[in-house]
């Protein structure tokens, strides 16, 4: 039996940070509302290319605008391979990410934009279909440009150039413009059938339609972020500010009597504010009782999450052996000292899944409540917890840092806070906590 032909389907999108993607659409949806939509498409594109995965000798690489790597992974999985689009117009950007696919050894490519939401996996397996006996496959927008382009590897370097230069890119001449350098360079090529992209406010309908039939991503689960406080007026709207920008979560300040403005300040962000009794363990069981989402996430009042969190925790509860996670820690501060905390606390959170709770622990609800919640304790609540979660499965850490502040170690003296911490932690370690009063989950 033949080996399969390496092809590569090449999805092009941006990580949808607010003001910064489908911006003609803000002013309709408003900032976060076009960000939302860019999220959505292009989960919905992915769940359409996933249905690909049968096709022999098919890979998928996705070229992304803004973000990084672990973002992109955080949000779409692991399972896709990611390349930044680089520098230049569209078409240098096309171009580039075909000469990546040619110099990797793949036979034939497709690149697609992931603002098409009526394209099927049908129309993408027609494209490659096409380039068995074909050079070009062009998939016509409405808009006079193409939602798709697929070549051969047989194309010449120059008339590669030739298709993606002196094209007048964005206006309702593109499409014409290429199937004029196409014919011009005698390249065999096919038309599939027209779509409609989604650019404008006019062209909102296009998604709406699909909306209706489209399946909910991992990503859609809400999330609550649980922050125990007292007395943090100081650090807690640096904290919330840090959240205004995510998606899909609602937060929950719970106040154990402080006597500064730590709740006012809360609740004037327009977040929820809850009054308890004092005690971390116990703020934060009363924060899980009266959080409406999925997945839970316990914050300090002094740690700053990293930007498209919310998307990595998801992604990462979405794995079947994973029972809780993490983030990797950074401390602000330059001290030396400091750092090598930091390095200490990173090696044990990789290492031995041990992660602290200042490294924004997060779960799913359902699982916490299983667990019993935090041990009634005034300390090594996150120790414990951690250690039950473990025989549940994975504990993993997310590449991305939360920053957290180094007051805690600059106000015992650095030496003195990791010593009598890593004490606590031998005194706790052997303990069974079977035994321990657990609190009842309301």
């Amino acid at each position: 039996m033949p080996a399969a032909r390496p092809e590569r389907l090449i999805v092009f999108t941006r990580f949808p940070e607010p003001g910064k993607t489908k911006t003609r659409l803000i002013p309709a949806l408003g900032a976060r509302g076009a960000a939302r939509l860019q999220r959505q498409m292009t989960e919905h594109l992915m769940a359409t290319a996933a249905k690909l995965s049968n096709r022999p000798g098919l890979a998928v690489e996705v070229y992304h605008e803004g973000g990084n790597t672990g973002l992109m992974q955080g949000w779409l999985g692991s399972q896709f391979a990611y390349r930044p689009q680089g520098t230049g117009d569209i078409g240098r950007r096309m171009l580039r990410a075909f000469e990546d696919a040619f110099q990797d050894g793949i036979v034939g490519a497709v690149i697609i934009g992931s603002d098409i939401p009526q394209i099927s996996a049908n129309i993408i397996q027609q494209a490659f279909e096409g380039l068995q006996k074909n050079e070009l496959v062009l998939g016509p927008a409405h808009d006079g440009g193409y939602y798709l382009i697929g070549m051969k590897n047989s194309i010449p370097a120059e008339t590669c150039h030739r298709l993606f230069e002196d094209i007048n890119w964005g206006t309702g001449s593109v499409l014409s413009q290429t199937v004029q350098t196409a014919g011009e360079s005698e390249l065999r090529f096919i038309l599939l059938d027209p779509l409609g992209d989604v650019d404008s406010p006019g062209d909102l309908h296009i998604w709406q339609e699909v909306e209706k039939t489209a399946a909910k991503p991992a990503a859609a689960q809400k999330i609550s972020i649980i922050i125990p406080t007292l007395n943090e007026a100081a650090t807690i709207g640096r904290t919330l500010s840090r959240l205004e920008k995510a998606e899909n979560l609602e937060v929950i300040v719970v106040d154990g009597g402080s006597i500064d403005k730590t709740a006012e300040s809360a609740a004037s962000r327009g977040v929820k504010v809850i009054r308890s009794t004092p005690g971390k363990a116990v703020q934060m069981n009363t924060g899980a009782s009266a959080a409406t989402g999925d997945i839970l996430v316990f914050l300090h009042a002094d740690t700053l999450l990293p930007e498209g969190c919310s998307h990595q925790i998801a992604a990462a509860l979405n794995q079947d052996d994973v029972a809780a996670g993490a983030f990797r820690l950074k401390i602000d501060s330059s001290d030396a000292g400091i750092r090598l905390i930091e390095c200490m606390a990173n090696l044990r959170s990789r290492f031995l899944r041990l992660p602290y709770g200042d490294q924004a622990l997060f779960m799913k609800k359902s699982l916490f409540e299983a667990i019993g919640g935090f041990a009634d304790l005034p300390i090594m609540e996150d120790f414990i917890l951690i250690r039950r979660l473990r025989r549940k499965g994975k504990i993993v850490t997310l590449s991305d840092a939360v920053i957290t502040s180094p007051r805690r170690w600059l106000h015992f003296g650095i030496l003195k806070a990791w010593l009598v911490n890593q004490m606590i932690i031998l005194a706790f370690y052997p303990v069974s906590y079977t035994h321990l009063t657990l609190p009842t989950m309301q």
